[in-house]
């Protein structure tokens, strides 16, 4: 006598979670579980995490391109010197996500 419980299906169910989307459910999941709880009753997580991913990717094109203007990261330095413009590309990377992860994902 125990009730099959569904959740409702919805648009976003289809949607292949990235990378942003993925760290925001396992961080619900661990250290929000109410939170988590509440979205999933609700119907609402599949779209909280669509969402979030979709967000975490503009922003990370938006400051991507923004820092390497500020830190002179151009094509011609990536023609002359590939390992500066690696070791620059992947500092700014690195400030960039973690920006992404105190602002979108860690909250």
């Amino acid at each position: 006598y125990i009730p099959n419980l569904v959740f409702p299906k919805s648009k976003y169910s289809n949607y292949k979670l990235g990378k942003y989307g993925r760290m925001r459910a396992r961080y619900l999941k661990e250290y929000k579980k109410a939170e988590y709880a509440i979205l999933l009753i609700y119907g609402k997580l599949d779209e909280h995490l669509y969402n979030t991913d979709i967000e975490c990717k503009e922003r990370f094109e938006l400051l991507m391109k923004q820092f390497a203007e500020r830190e002179n990261i151009t094509e011609e330095l990536k023609a002359t010197n590939q390992m500066e413009w690696v070791q620059k590309m992947n500092a700014v990377k690195n400030a960039v996500e973690e920006i992404i992860f105190k602002e979108l994902i860690y909250i």
